[in-house]
């Protein structure tokens, strides 16, 4: 019966031990367990508050150093060579437009004055014609068309001069024959100076035929003017100032091409 309380007692303190290392072990389980699982720690309340984020600021950058004064005199002096260059190209722009407008009216010219004088009707031609010059010239177009539609050529001019001529040398058609006998023996002395041209009317007839010729109808016509059978040829003094008056308008339309190019 004496050894049954310190057996006892051995057991206690033994079962003691046990219930202290599982202890122990189960403590520095808990702790390993929570260092390494977040989630957990977080649960019990032991881990600690999540640190802020941090908020990074944007440093400004540095400012761009000003280039140097021979850096800025050598972009200022480059930007005005391209200036210049820029002027030469419009410039040269310019006068190659300018050039293709003079040629393309004094194309349409040339062809209006080509038409005239053959007599043919001008066809396009007179719309060219007006579109290129009759802002600028609208009398001078308007004699062309209108000579066009009735054309006089100068063979014709010639022709019908050439077969006036007795008509030309004779007197008025109202002549009386004392008249007549009057201006024929006027006719046979002529004092004038040497230099000056003749006044008889065969001269003065052979003088306006050489002027027809050459192409020189208004000085024709003024020398047909002074002959004494002039008013037998008012049908070809109205054809022969038509012409002139068609001409001149010609010589106008191309003044105008030659110096401002048309339109």
């Amino acid at each position: 019966m004496s050894s049954s309380p310190p057996r006892r007692a051995r057991r206690w303190t033994a079962a003691l031990a046990w219930v202290l290392l599982l202890l122990a072990a189960g403590a520095a389980l808990a702790t390993w367990g929570l260092s390494r699982w977040d989630a957990a720690a977080r649960f019990l309340g032991v881990a600690p508050p999540p640190s802020p984020p941090v908020a990074f600021r944007t440093l400004p950058q540095p400012l761009a150093a000003r280039p140097a004064a021979p850096a800025d005199a050598s972009s200022a002096a480059k930007l005005t060579e391209l200036e210049g260059r820029l002027r030469l190209v419009e410039s040269a722009t310019r006068r190659t437009a300018g050039a293709a407008g003079r040629a393309d009216a004094l194309l349409v010219a040339f062809a209006t004055r080509r038409a005239i004088d053959r007599g043919v009707p001008l066809g396009y031609l007179e719309t060219l014609l007006a579109d290129r010059f009759g802002a600028q010239n609208p009398r001078a177009v308007a004699a062309i068309i209108t000579a066009s539609r009735d054309p006089v050529t100068l063979d014709r001019l010639i022709a019908e001069y050439e077969r006036l001529a007795p008509a030309l040398r004779r007197g008025a058609p109202d002549e009386s024959l004392w008249q007549g006998l009057k201006r024929e023996m006027g006719s046979l002395i002529a004092i004038r100076r040497a230099s000056a041209p003749s006044g008889k009317p065969q001269a003065r007839y052979e003088r306006a035929l050489e002027q027809l010729q050459n192409g020189q109808v208004d000085s024709a016509l003024a020398e047909t003017m002074r002959l004494p059978g002039a008013a037998r040829a008012e049908d070809w003094v109205t054809r022969a100032r038509r012409y002139v008056v068609a001409h001149r308008a010609l010589d106008e339309v191309e003044s105008s091409a030659l110096l401002a190019g048309g339109r």
